[in-house]
């Protein structure tokens, strides 16, 4: 199979689609591996170190689209990019359909399959593809939260971390899954206090167990949010149902209970968002100001570290591809329920439920969309 690497064209966006390590693995499985030039250089990996592990480098985008049965990704496309999908050709990729009507559109129109990594589920309820993502924007958003509580960013002057004799700043995260105990494990280190609530309780027990005495847990209800939320100096929200979008937990109103110039980071922007207030910001423009809070939505916070992002993210995906090259769209996805479950659209039709239920739009099993096609 022709596998296609375009470089990624989103705000800030250094991540690549494929490292030569995963390259080198495909090259071995006989597929022919086509990479736009350039596109690993923001994350470490030059032109001459794909060419070695036996990739083509190929001048532009658009022949990498023209020439490839499969193209891989890190985020999802763009309409210059979903526009030159054909039928039949295959998508990897971060879609995040469910707030994006118009990508949906897009991909419904050009009749391709396309996986989205972030829907892959396995057994146990596990997604992971997302996982390493979720653990690195989780890190990030505790660095990012501390950077912007300072006066010269204009954040309130509180230290995030723990000094002598002084109350450390209250840190409140929403939701303790893979995003969520990454942010505890940050904020915990540096000696901040920290509240989490989720909505299992099995979940926060086993947050209680690994982190001991140093955070303290509530289960998610309207009331104990607004309980929590006084007197925070930080509001990470880590918030996720997969493939939906993402429940609106902090309304408006709440924001008057926070310190003000307190700072809110939205990890669950790419799914529409988890606060009212939120709205999608780039690396470019981080951040803005509603009821006096710091908002900041950045929908690609894994970008900021593009080479231990690319690296964790194809630890993940590369067995994945490496099915679907080996065998096809439609046999790997047929044969493999893991596959199955990240497989959003094909030929035309919606095949996730929980996307087009937030997109309101027709839905058609897998089962039936690749057998009937």
């Amino acid at each position: 199979m022709r596998i296609g690497v375009p470089k990624e064209i989103k705000d800030h966006e250094y991540r690549v689609g494929l490292t030569p390590e995963s390259v080198n693995a495909l090259n071995e499985h006989h597929h022919t591996v086509l990479i736009e030039q350039g596109a690993g250089a923001e994350a470490g990996f030059s032109d001459e170190a794909y060419q070695a592990a036996g990739a083509r480098i190929v001048s532009n985008a658009i022949d990498i689209f023209l020439q490839s049965d499969f193209i891989v990704k890190v985020k999802e496309p763009q309409p210059v990019e979903y526009q030159q999908l054909r039928p039949g050709q295959i998508l990897m990729a971060f879609l995040h359909l469910a707030p994006d009507i118009e990508q949906a559109q897009g991909l419904l129109s050009a009749r391709c399959t396309a996986f989205a990594y972030e829907t892959l589920m396995d057994e146990k309820g596990r997604l992971p593809l997302l996982a390493p993502m979720s653990e690195i924007a989780g890190r990030l958003s505790i660095q990012a939260a501390a950077h912007l509580l300072l006066k010269n960013q204009g954040g309130s002057g509180v230290l995030l971390s723990h000094v002598s004799g002084v109350h450390p700043a209250k840190v409140v995260i929403l939701g303790g899954g893979v995003a969520g105990t990454a942010a505890i494990r940050s904020a915990v280190g540096l000696g901040a206090n920290v509240v989490v609530l989720d909505t299992s309780l099995s979940q926060l027990q086993t947050l209680e167990s690994a982190f001991s005495k140093q955070i303290t847990t509530m289960l998610s209800s309207a009331s104990t949010t607004a309980e929590a939320l006084k007197g925070a100096d930080v509001l990470i929200g880590a918030v996720l149902v997969p493939g939906a979008s993402a429940p609106k937990v902090v309304s408006r109103a709440l924001l008057a209970v926070l310190n003000q110039r307190s700072v809110m980071i939205d990890l669950a922007i790419d799914q529409g968002g988890c606060f009212e207030t939120s709205h999608p910001t780039t690396y470019s423009e981080p951040i803005y100001r509603e009821e006096g809070i710091i908002h900041y939505c950045v929908t690609n916070m894994p970008a900021g570290v593009p080479k231990t992002a690319s690296i964790a993210l194809n630890k993940a995906t590369l067995p994945f591809i490496l099915e679907v090259a080996n065998q096809g769209a439609k046999r790997a996805a047929l044969e493999n329920l893991l596959l199955q479950s990240s497989l959003n659209v094909h030929d035309g039709h919606i095949t996730h439920l929980k996307v087009a239920e937030a997109l309101k739009l027709p839905f058609v099993g897998a089962d039936e969309a690749l057998s009937s096609h």
